[in-house]
């Protein structure tokens, strides 16, 4: 398959803006804040994305660039509507919902905002970024792959800082079942499974539509159980 065409897309923000976004939000929230929570470990994964761009860790940096950015705005527009007293798409209403309540643990907060950005956004961002460069799905596997790999560590870091050590979190403890109940792997998949369909679909846009809306609500439903309320 060939690669997407080299055009610069019409609109398109550096990856350096989203981060400055990112941080600007970082400095406004209440570090336990649900959306703070998710925020810092999303802008880290970011952070590495645009530190592999500068040093060539990209096949197609223009590709990798694009993806990331229209991935990126997905989640800030979310964040800007909620602000904004706007609708949020429902994967990211549990979030926003339930972002101070006292009895949801930080590492909930985290995972229900990386299931609402797979689990509905990656695949409306793969669909942008193949409009936006001219390519079908199949010229950006790498990409996605490579992005895919980078959401996989942000996983793992997420669990290394904001899990409870062993002799708070007992097998017993809710949390662990939680825990047990999502896979980021299974969800990246799902993901590109999704975008690909969207793509066949986008000359019935009707059925698109529809499809991307039972998207939103898996997500959401997913992340309302995340974000169950756990007493300490």
């Amino acid at each position: 398959m060939p690669r997407c065409e080299q055009v610069p897309p019409a609109v398109d923000t550096p990856v350096d803006g989203v981060i400055s976004r990112m941080r600007a939000l970082d400095a406004a929230l209440h570090p336990r804040d649900g959306v703070a929570v998710f925020n810092r470990v999303y802008l880290a994964v970011t952070e590495v994305v645009d530190r592999y761009v500068d040093t060539g860790r990209f096949a197609d940096p223009h590709a990798a660039i694009t993806l990331d950015v229209r991935f990126a705005e997905r989640y800030l527009e979310a964040v800007a509507a909620a602000a904004g007293e706007r609708r949020p798409p429902a994967c990211w209403r549990p979030l926003f919902q339930f972002r101070r309540h006292p009895w949801v643990r930080p590492l909930q907060f985290a995972l229900a905002g990386i299931n609402a950005h797979i689990g509905h956004d990656l695949a409306l961002a793969v669909v942008d970024t193949c409009r936006t460069l001219g390519c079908a799905p199949a010229d950006l596997e790498d990409e996605f792959d490579a992005v895919g790999d980078l959401l996989v560590s942000l996983e793992e870091r997420i669990r290394e800082d904001l899990m409870p050590g062993p002799d708070l979190l007992q097998i017993a403890d809710p949390l662990t079942h939680l825990l047990g109940s999502w896979s980021l792997d299974r969800a990246r998949d799902a993901a590109w499974t999704a975008a690909r369909a969207l793509w066949v679909l986008r000359e019935l846009p009707d059925v698109a539509e529809e499809f991307t809306e039972h998207l939103d609500a898996a997500a959401g439903l997913a992340g309302r159980m995340l974000l169950t309320p756990l007493q300490r």
